[in-house]
Formats: C-alpha cells, structure tokens, sequence
C-alpha cells in the first residue's frame, strides 16, 4: 500500500488511517498544522508520521504541494511516488501543450534522444510520427525496426541516428536522456532525475470533484495509473 500525507488543521488521527481515491486504498497519515505552529513543532510532527508509516512497512506516499518535510520521510524509508513513468506517459500531449504555450504551432520537426529503446519511447515515438512531419530519433543502437513498422503501418518515415545538424533544426524534443549539447526551443527532459517545471499542471477533468485538495497531483495521478486505477489518456496537462 502507499501512504498519504496531508496537513490537517483539525486534531490529527493518533494512527494511520486507510482512505479511498478513485478506489485506490492508500494509508493516509495527517500531520496538524494551525496559523501559527512553530515549525520544530512541524518537524516533531513529520518525524511522528514518518515513524508510524515505517512501522506499517510503507515506502512510498504521496505528498502536499510544496512540502518541507520530504526529507523526513526519506530518512525514515519513504520516497515520493515516483512521477517521471507518469510524465513519459504524457510526454507528446506535454510537448504539444508546450509548444502551443510558446506560440510555435507551426513546429513541423521532432527529435526524440535516448540511451536505449523502450516501450515508453516506442509509443512516444508513434505518436510524434502521426503528428509531426519529420521525427528524428538519437539512438545509438536499434530503431530499424520500429522505422519499418511504422512505414508499414502508417506510411511515416523516421529518421534514425540524426547528425548534429539535424538535431539542431528540431524545434521540439524528448529527451530521454540528457543531451546537454541540444538547444531546442521547447526541450522535455524526461530521464530519470529530471525536475518537472513548476508551469505544469495535471487535471481529471471528469473526476475533479473526488480528488483530493493540496496533495501533489502527479505523485497521486502516477501512483493511481500505476495500480491501473486510472489511465494517462484521461489526464488533461496545462502549461501556464
């Protein structure tokens, strides 16, 4: 089971509580937070919390936007869902959100660089080449059949192993790994480490109302997608 952290400015449950989203159990814990509570205060609190999700074996929770205690957790076991599986899910509606934010809907040109072929580039890589009229993919092994599949299949052609100047002419990419040397103007850094811009928001649109206010919406959306409880096609992605 995962955790679920949340401030509360009732008095706080003495153990932790199972609690349902989109019927998903989690094991909700509420740490007390009025007006003017100290913050060692806080910290005393996180500490408390931490403890009781490590004794019920927990190591992954969702937590409140822009918590100060995550390191709390960390220390006593328990990680943030992990969002970037979330975000290479979404990474093609994420980029098209992008580039219609920077007012370059006439993109006609998208590189995807990895280290390696994956499902999840698989499918990145589909869905660009039946968007954009030229996709180049930076691999350095491997690509060959998935040119031909999509040939067969949907008439594209892929441009493999790009050169440095291909790679430059690209207006947006996914970045799977990073690739320091690439200036595109819109460029997602979806590898594992990469920080999520602040400018990005996730909603359920027709489920608004039976989410939970002020807890991280991508931990709590990948961890719903991961237990199959939700599926990234019904995320809407904003850049404001």
């Amino acid at each position: 089971m995962i955790g679920f952290v949340a401030w509360t400015e009732e008095r706080a449950p003495r153990r932790a509580e199972e609690q349902a989203v989109l019927r998903m159990r989690f094991l909700g814990v509420h740490l007390l937070r009025r007006k003017n509570t100290p913050a060692a205060v806080l910290h005393r609190r996180a500490v408390s919390a931490a403890k009781k999700l490590q004794k019920l074996g927990i190591t992954r929770a969702v937590f409140p936007e822009n918590f100060p205690y995550e390191a709390v957790f960390t220390k006593h076991g328990i990680c943030p869902v992990e969002v970037m599986p979330l975000y290479r899910s979404l990474a093609v509606e994420w980029l098209r959100a992008e580039i219609a934010a920077k007012g370059l809907s006439g993109a006609s040109t998208a590189a995807v660089c990895a280290d390696r072929l994956t499902g999840e580039l698989v499918r990145a890589v589909t869905e660009l080449c039946l968007r954009y009229r030229y996709v180049l993919l930076d691999v350095p092994d491997g690509g060959e059949e998935l040119a031909r599949q999509l040939r067969r299949e949907f008439g594209v052609s892929l441009i493999l192993r790009p050169n440095a100047g291909q790679l430059s002419e690209a207006e947006a990419a996914l970045l799977f790994a990073p690739r320091p040397e690439l200036h595109s103007a819109v460029a997602l850094a979806l590898y594992d480490g990469a920080e999520v811009p602040e400018n990005v928001t996730l909603t359920l649109p027709a489920l608004e109302d039976q989410l939970p206010v002020g807890c991280r919406r991508d931990q709590l959306f990948a961890a719903l997608c991961g237990a199959g409880v939700l599926r990234a096609a019904q995320i809407e992605i904003k850049v404001n």
